[in-house]
């Protein structure tokens, strides 16, 4: 028997697959292809203390083996969430990690305090990493001294699992990643989308009306793959890997490299059960290999010239 089963610090997942925030709203769009009560657990869509109508359109656009996106954390607020969606997607029997974000600290605090409340919701997942908003966010999360004061103000407030989400637009990430290690956090997620452009060649105008956007997708994976490689190896607390994971082969790759656990994002829109399939292929990578669990195997990888 294959027990698929990850200790995230505290936090028990049923498996290490989870939606990456943003990529399947709150989880229930995934129902018409399969029950979101099989991964180990769901990302919601971003979330702010107040609705926000995001960035204007154009704002998206594909890109080689990619896509640029600055949606701009549309959602309807945390009291919308509180009010309508917090009650249904309770039902899900796996956890249910709320991705929250702020202009200011004090937005970041006012989301917390609320979401002290609900008792489904052991795990909240800090942004301090958007690249598609021109306030909050990015400056956060590329700046040491705010991301240091952030991580500590909401570990403060909040008394369950903290995963940091972490930017890859910085000259260290090993940096940041520290620092959320010595303010608290309980996990770190890594990367976030890289900060990019396209340019429509005929009018010689930008793709996207933000002009900028992120850059995710497999085009994005290399990256990904180092940056979790180097926090694996700097931090002792878990982490959670995110860039271009599309097939069981890609989260098996992250987990090699020293992640506990992955987020599938853009793999959703390719193909909405990305999810189970990689469940199952990393079951079936365990059983062709004679492991029992991924811990067994995690942070394997020979740093060794071939």
């Amino acid at each position: 028997m294959i027990d698929m089963t990850v200790d995230l610090n505290g936090l028990k997942l049923k498996n290490p697959v989870m939606t990456a925030s943003g990529t399947s709203g709150y989880g229930t769009e995934l129902e018409d292809f399969f029950d979101p009560s099989l991964l180990g657990a769901l990302i919601v869509k971003g979330t702010t203390p107040e609705p926000r109508e995001g960035n204007r359109y154009p704002r998206m656009a594909e890109t080689a083996s990619g896509m640029l996106n600055s949606v701009g954390l549309q959602n309807k607020g945390i009291g919308h969430f509180k009010e309508v969606i917090y009650p249904d997607i309770s039902r899900y029997d796996t956890e249910v990690i709320v991705n929250i974000n702020g202009n200011t600290i004090d937005d970041y605090l006012n989301i917390t305090g609320q979401l002290v409340s609900m008792d489904k919701i052991r795990a909240i997942e800090l942004n301090i990493s958007c690249p598609n908003v021109k306030m909050g966010g990015m400056a956060f999360g590329t700046h040491s001294a705010s991301a240091r004061e952030v991580i500590r103000e909401v570990r403060k407030a909040w008394p369950r699992h903290l995963m940091v989400k972490l930017s890859p637009n910085v000259t260290s990430v090993t940096e940041f990643a520290s620092i959320a290690e010595e303010e608290g956090a309980d996990s770190l997620s890594l990367i976030n989308t890289l900060l990019g452009i396209a340019i429509d060649a005929e009018k010689r105008r930008p793709k996207l009306a933000n002009i900028t956007g992120g850059l995710s997708g497999p085009a994005i994976k290399p990256v990904a793959l180092r940056m979790v490689w180097q926090v694996s190896k700097a931090v002792e607390i878990p982490v959670v890997g995110i860039g271009g994971i599309v097939s069981s082969d890609d989260a098996l790759e992250f987990i090699i490299a020293g992640a506990s656990a992955i987020q599938v994002g853009t793999g959703i829109f390719l193909d909405p059960e990305a999810p189970v399939k990689i469940v199952k292929g990393i079951e079936d990578y365990c059983k062709r290999h004679g492991f029992s669990n991924t811990e067994e195997f995690r942070g394997s990888f020979e740093d060794v010239a071939p």
